[in-house]
């Protein structure tokens, strides 16, 4: 028996730690959430999750929820959050959803700031005087500073022209404040600011500082009681930057806060699933034990894309956001999770053309250290961050051949590594409190969506796309978008039945799986996994 973990479960339940009280209390085991949109990763894929272990999910219904196109309904959200709360043990609800309307309004909305006050004001500090028992996790985001003008789909429109000297221009101004210019940076700022025309940068600080006092308001909220527990994602961030910049700021803002009831973390995408994890942990009373260990090489100390920080500070943050504790040895450990990473600290494309199935310096040695946890038989989850939005290959493809693949307790490897990291996380502490089959159905979608179509498929279809009728491309597929579908699928299930996924333990439907473009573009894909 375990004794240290249950020693170290009970403090926390009488010391009040991570739980609020309803962790020896089950009532409906029911948790409201509200993604910051209609994302199958944001939504659906992870609800599905917390639904295979028994757990009601209540969800709003999707036409209020933003995408690409619609920017969603925040007042309307706020009605249903309240009508619907009643019926919660927990809610787990994105302020972006609540404030903006979603999260790519939060970076292109035109909304006064008495209205975005109002707006938090009813979503949360009146949602806990209705509510006064009922723990309410909100996560938010830090506006992002994407690093170059290809983001601009989701940024105002001049991001498309200017949006590289922007971040550049931001950068240097954040290098300035903590660590100081050189001569040439100087006179790089001075021309920056000549190039970029005043109304763009005017806009964008302007409302990268009404989303800033929204933040500190959700601060004040959680240092009054209203919020149960905070966190603030840095969305698209680098060491250098005004994301990284305000980070610093709010977290000052924030002063004393207790650790379990505010975070800043590198990421964002993850956070609905981190948090519907701690929701889960304090429902099953357990605080889970998690093992770390990175790939030879850069390690630990990797500075992934995307990110302003070492790996290593991003997953012990996510394992405390979710509940868990990081431990140093996996003699005790519920999970112990492997980071993939790149032998030099490098984050590549996934879609790149060197994500081939040929080895890489430490692709063999990761693979061994797996086989290592699995023969002693440990729970073993895996964060494949060596590339950006999609699987490595080449491990894929040996982890496969291994017969690894439908042992393991837990994989991501979408988006960005923050998000990645995160989500594997939470993955790997959920599949804790299920049998393996199960476990096998959350590991599904994320073999078809990050290994076959992020790594390969994409590219694939990217590349035909043009000869399809009609019109489209890769960041908007227009009327090209249900022949993309077809061909997606039929990529699909060529790749499903190559490499055996319908043989696993009740996946023998697969081989019928869709693949969808619900934003038209393919960046992201739904799967769509038919019933038995």
């Amino acid at each position: 028996m375990n004794y240290i973990k249950i020693f170290i479960t009970l403090f926390a339940v009488l010391c009040g730690g991570i739980f609020n009280g309803t962790a020896l209390a089950q009532f409906n085991q029911t948790i409201l959430f509200v993604p910051h949109d209609n994302r199958p990763i944001s939504f659906m894929q992870t609800v599905s999750n917390i639904r295979a272990l028994g757990y009601n999910v209540i969800t709003p219904p999707e036409n209020l929820l933003g995408n690409r196109d619609d920017l969603g309904h925040p007042d309307a959200l706020a009605k249903w959050v309240s009508e619907n709360a009643e019926k919660a043990d927990f809610a787990v609800l994105s302020a972006d959803s609540l404030v903006y309307g979603s999260l790519v309004a939060s970076r292109k909305h035109d909304i006064p700031a008495d209205v975005l006050q109002q707006r938090a004001a009813a979503s949360f500090a009146e949602l806990h005087q209705k509510y006064p028992y009922l723990p309410i996790y909100v996560f938010g985001s830090i506006m992002r500073t994407p690093q170059t003008s290809a983001a601009s789909s989701e940024e105002p429109e001049y991001y498309r022209l200017y949006g590289t000297m922007i971040a550049r221009y931001t950068a240097l101004l954040d290098k300035r404040e903590k660590d100081g210019l050189k001569g040439g940076e100087r006179q790089e700022l001075a021309n920056l600011e000549k190039s970029i025309p005043q109304t763009a940068i005017n806009d964008w600080m302007a409302r990268r500082a009404g989303n800033f006092e929204v933040n500190k308001y959700l601060i004040t909220l959680t240092q009054n009681k209203d919020i149960s527990y905070l966190v603030l994602g840095c969305d698209d961030n680098a060491p250098y930057s005004q994301t990284d910049k305000e980070r610093r700021e709010l977290d000052k803002y924030a002063g004393q806060l207790e650790a379990d009831k505010y975070q800043s973390v590198a990421g964002l995408d993850e956070l609905g699933m981190i948090l519907l994890t701690r929701a889960v942990n304090e429902l099953e009373g357990d605080i889970p034990f998690v093992n770390v260990h990175y790939a030879e090489g850069r390690g630990a100390d990797t500075i992934p894309a995307y990110s302003n920080e070492p790996i290593k500070d991003s997953v012990r943050t996510h394992i405390k956001l979710a509940g868990g504790l990081q431990v140093n040895t996996a003699k005790r450990a519920d999970l112990v999770l492997l980071l993939n990473t790149d032998k030099n600290g490098i984050t590549y494309a996934a879609n790149d053309p060197g994500n081939t199935t040929e080895l890489r310096a430490n692709t063999a040695s990761f693979a061994d250290m797996a086989g290592k946890y699995l023969k002693e038989e440990k729970n073993v989850g895996i964060a494949d961050i060596d590339f950006g939005n999609g699987s490595d290959n080449a491990l894929m493809n040996l982890l496969w051949q291994r017969g690894y693949l439908p042992k393991l307790k837990a994989y991501a490897g979408w988006n960005t590594p923050t998000n990645s990291s995160g989500y594997a996380i939470g993955l790997g502490m959920l599949s804790s409190y299920t049998n393996q089959q199960n476990t096998i159905k959350m590991l599904i979608p994320r073999y078809l969506d990050e290994w076959l179509y992020q790594a390969n498929i994409r590219q694939q279809v990217a590349n035909k796309l043009g000869s399809f009728k009609g019109e489209g491309d890769y960041g908007d597929t227009k009327t090209r978008n249900a022949q993309a579908q077809e061909y997606a699928t039929e990529l699909m299930r060529q790749d499903i039945i190559k490499y055996g996924l319908d043989k696993l333990p009740g996946e023998a439907a697969l081989d019928r799986a869709e693949v969808r473009f619900p934003w038209h573009r393919l960046f992201e894909a739904e799967v769509i996994i038919p019933e038995k």
